[in-house]
């Protein structure tokens, strides 16, 4: 029974908070909006309010959690709220990323719209209208602090299409389309990834490394983008091997490609990292991301195996291929110190003594053989000393270190000497020392000797 003691004020509030509750509760396929922790103290407050203890003391802690659960988010209730729509991960929203408007079932089609129409309803509750419910319900001399937040122009341009709607339900078919171009749940939410513990898992700060930031190799980092391109184009992209040195500026290279194609309004590029002890999992994973709108590429990084490992077996089959076929949207980039990923023993060689295995020679082949499965092989070959100071100079540019060429490229070879040698990585190491060295000396008015 709702409850008698409601102050006669509050009346239309009490109206409204049922409405609203019996609204949440007709959704249809949107649930999930309501589910994270804003949609639950949204949820609880309206149920606070129509019930309000003797003190008021609930449903103030009920308005207290709902405020942190916004001010945590950095988003206001509208912007919020849209913002779960647009990731929401639902029948409609997948099967639209797969079929045109016009071929999803009706009943479904009708659901969506019921549900828009719905949340339209809880979007018009805003922070400031519980704010004066609260106050009313609780004798407040002054209504609770609003949440309020601006929201930026990239934010602000991806929600304006179901804002500046009259009937939400009207927008279904755009909504459609946008599932279509730009996916739901994580993959529309993050542009890199990690698979851990068997799930997907947003990666918030990404390496922000550039392609500009990075010299040498040019021939190498030309075909990677020439083929991350096919990728993006829908055509067929090769998995990538990239081997050499270490430090050679393999990793960075991968990375640097999700802020070359993962930005902006088009952007579909999805970094996917999967350690080498999750591999196991490749062929799981691969199957998850078929049929969604975005391009991934699932980066292994220091790939090398053991005999008999779990994780050869199950690269072996999505490099190789089976009875499934092979989608589009998905390839592998590996990074290795090795040329032959597999390690092999001088036990290993076939002895014609040997009446452990008939076909022994077989056995060795296919390891050896094993990187040949990618279909593009890009060597790094350890940098020389031309090649170093080259990107040592270009990075010093960057960082607008004000340095004589002779002074930087003499201590930068000291550097190499004393540290980890000649390598795009050592270069970086040394570039970021230098820098930080020059600007604590320069806070000190003191720029005449730089020890490192």
């Amino acid at each position: 029974m709702d409850n008698p003691t409601m102050p006669a004020a509050s009346t239309l509030s009490f109206t409204q908070v049922q409405f609203l509750q019996r609204q949440a509760a007709s959704l249809l396929i949107y649930q999930s909006v309501l589910q994270g922790e804003v949609g639950i103290a949204f949820l609880d407050l309206l149920q606070a309010i129509r019930y309000t203890d003797a003190d008021a003391r609930g449903c103030l802690q009920a308005y207290g959690n709902y405020f942190h659960a916004l001010a945590a988010k950095n988003q206001n209730w509208e912007d919020y709220l849209i913002t779960q729509i647009l990731i929401s991960e639902n029948p409609f929203s997948r099967l639209a990323q797969q079929e045109e408007f016009e071929n999803l079932p009706p009943a479904l089609v009708a659901a969506a719209q019921h549900d828009l129409q719905v949340l339209q309803n809880l979007y018009e509750c805003s922070s400031a209208s519980l704010s004066e419910w609260v106050q009313g319900v609780a004798h407040l001399p002054v209504s609770p602090v609003v949440w309020y937040r601006e929201l930026d122009g990239v934010g602000a341009e991806k929600i304006q299409f179901l804002q500046h709607l009259e009937h939400w339900a009207d927008g279904v078919e755009e909504l459609a389309a946008y599932y279509r171009q730009f996916g739901t749940g994580l993959f529309a939410e993050y542009r890199a990834l990690r698979w851990q513990a068997a799930e997907f898992v947003g990666i918030r700060y990404p390496d922000p490394v550039k392609l500009s930031a990075l010299v040498g190799y040019e021939s190498q980092r030309d075909a990677l983008l020439k083929n991350t391109e096919f990728l993006l184009s829908g055509e067929a992209a090769l998995h990538v091997l990239l081997y050499g040195s270490r430090g050679s500026g393999k990793s960075s290279l991968v990375k640097a490609l999700l802020n070359e194609y993962g930005d902006g309004v088009t952007g579909k590029l999805r970094l996917l990292e999967v350690a080498k002890s999750d591999l196991k999992d490749l062929p799981q994973i691969v199957e998850q991301l078929r049929g969604v709108p975005q391009k991934f590429i699932i980066f292994v990084d220091d790939l090398s195996f053991e005999e008999d490992d779990d994780a050869f077996k199950a690269l072996k089959v999505v490099l190789e291929g089976n009875l499934t076929a092979r989608p589009q949207n998905v390839v592998v980039y590996a990074t290795s110190n090795r040329r032959h990923l597999i390690r092999e023993f001088f036990a290993d060689r076939p002895n014609p003594k040997d009446n452990e295995e008939v076909h022994a020679w077989d056995t060795m082949q296919e390891k050896l053989s094993f990187s040949d499965r990618f279909g593009l092989t890009l060597t790094f070959e350890p940098a020389d000393q031309k090649t170093y100071l080259k990107i040592v100079n270009h990075l010093a540019a960057q960082a607008k270190i004000n340095l004589s060429q002779e002074d930087l490229e003499y201590q930068a070879l000291q550097w190499a000497t004393r540290h980890n040698g000649r390598s795009g990585r050592t270069a970086r190491q040394f570039v970021d020392f230098l820098k930080a060295d020059l600007a604590r000396l320069a806070k000190n008015k003191d720029i005449s000797d730089i020890q490192i």
